[in-house]
């Protein structure tokens, strides 16, 4: 049989709080996806994070997600799907 291995993660105490966002972007290149998650707050949004990974672990990501999903709405019931805001919001990266 094969052992398997363990990998300890170290988070600081500041990242266990979490970061709250309402907002995300997607950007991809052939060798990456690039996640940006924003919190969208009229007049001016912020950059909460950026992920960035490799496309065959972010369709792993997706089948995770999927199926937290399902499990969550065979414990609690159907998640209803937010509505699309009526007006698109633009970018403006970099300015302040």
């Amino acid at each position: 049989m094969q052992e398997k291995k363990q990998i300890k993660i170290k988070a600081r105490d500041e990242d266990l709080k979490g970061i709250y966002s309402n907002l995300m972007q997607i950007i991809h290149t052939k060798e990456e996806f690039i996640l940006d998650f924003f919190l969208a707050s009229p007049p001016q949004g912020i950059l909460a994070s950026r992920v960035i990974m490799s496309p065959g672990h972010l369709k792993r990501m997706i089948k995770a997600l999927q199926e937290s999903i399902t499990k969550y709405e065979d414990k609690f019931g159907k998640i209803e799907e937010a509505e699309v805001p009526e007006r698109g919001i633009g970018f403006n990266v970099g300015e302040k």
